[in-house]
């Protein structure tokens, strides 16, 4: 029985990871669940699943469910995250943003393996994480769906690179693919967060609809594989069928295709070098089926190329990126700044931007808050104006 340490487990991601749990009783067993507060849905898992630990944000929210539960170890924040990851077979880390960065560390340093849903740490701290992937026995398997499928794709090869031309990474195109442009400056929240294809948390969802996500899949695809960012290209895909693919040498194109299924890479990760016998996402090809592509507006969508420039600069350029879009993303929730301003905020921050090379994870902290620190100037600046 493998033993898993679902970290996050109260958003989509986590919720997803423990249905496919639920079906494999004899093949897993979570040790550990983490999210940010006290909630009826965590108490549920906890009353589920019987983990040994139990990790919270604060000590407030620690305090809220000592009472309610008997036999668990509750930890809380970072270290609480560190300490659920040291331990399990498996981390699944589905932490939203910048928090997640301790517990992808923790888990490959320990040797284990990370199934990594959390692309914020990777992208800013990707010399950190290359470090201690090093870690016998440490191994990322992808939980997004688009690096999922190229890790399924690039294992169909004699080995990870040979004859590997490019990566093509797909795209929904987000709620705006076709709306016009001049009406960008009227978009709502609600109007960001009405994901065409994907039933994902608010953050991830406002990132579909401005193409930062795929800006920090393709950081995170460079980190991940290896691959050189002018062998790493996007196309819009409205489909959501083919989830990412890779282009050979010889004109050959590999591709993984599956209806959109989030359980399915969750379950990937969970199971490999075996794949676990379920049918999520399964296509019936005696179906009509459409599947069309074309290249993203990279005029329109401003933080695709600004995750590009980010990336090709290194360093801790990538944090600052990460950083100040959170911020600005945050703020556009809070409905303290518009949607076409999200990537105006994050360009004028990263403008700003002061070379440092990350070799610790103090670093990396350092650029982080110094990033969150000059996008909130950067937004104050705006509202004065």
């Amino acid at each position: 029985m493998r033993t898993v340490a679902l970290l996050g487990s109260t958003g989509s991601i986590g919720t997803q990871s423990l249905d496919v749990i639920r079906r494999f009783p004899d093949q897993f067993h979570v040790t550990a669940l983490g999210a940010g507060r006290c909630s009826s849905v965590l108490l549920e898992q906890i009353k589920e699943f019987q983990p040994s630990l139990v990790v919270v944000a604060t000590e407030e929210a620690a305090k809220e469910l000592a009472p309610m539960v008997e036999g668990v170890e509750i930890a809380i924040g970072a270290s609480g995250l560190e300490h659920a990851s040291e331990n399990a077979e498996v981390t699944l880390n589905a932490v939203v943003g910048f928090a997640g960065l301790p517990v992808t560390l923790s888990a490959l340093k320990s040797g284990r393996r990370l199934a990594l849903a959390n692309k914020e740490s990777l992208i800013a701290a990707a010399p950190l994480v290359e470090k201690v992937r090093s870690t016998p026995g440490a191994e990322i398997i992808p939980v997004d769906s688009e690096h999922c499928a190229i890790h399924q794709c690039l294992a169909a090869l004699s080995d990870e690179t040979s004859g590997l031309k490019r990566i093509v990474l797909t795209a929904s195109g987000g709620p705006f693919r076709d709306r016009p442009k001049d009406q960008d400056h009227s978009i709502s929240i609600d109007d960001a967060l009405a994901h065409p294809t994907w039933n994902m948390g608010p953050k991830i969802t406002v990132d579909s609809s401005t193409l930062m996500n795929k800006g920090l899949e393709v950081i995170e695809a460079h980190a991940l594989f290896g691959v050189a960012y002018d062998a790493i290209d996007v196309v819009i895909h409205p489909q959501s069928i083919v989830h990412s693919m890779i282009d050979l040498v010889d004109g050959s194109t590999l591709a993984q295709l599956s209806k959109p299924d989030m359980r399915l890479p969750i379950a990937y990760a969970l199971g490999y070098p075996e794949r676990l016998p379920v049918n999520f996402g399964a296509l019936d090809f005696s179906s009509p089926l459409t599947l069309s592509f074309e290249a993203p507006d990279r005029d329109r969508f401003g933080c695709l190329a600004l995750a590009y420039e980010a990336g090709r600069s290194g360093g801790a350029a990538p944090a600052w990126l990460s950083a100040a879009n959170e911020v600005a993303v945050e703020a556009f929730l809070e409905g303290r700044l518009g949607w076409t301003g999200i990537a105006e905020v994050v360009e004028e921050t990263l403008t700003r931007y002061e070379s440092d090379p990350l070799e610790s994870l103090e670093s990396v902290l350092h650029a982080d808050k110094r990033a969150r620190d000059v996008t909130a100037e950067v937004l104050a600046a705006r509202i004065e104006r």
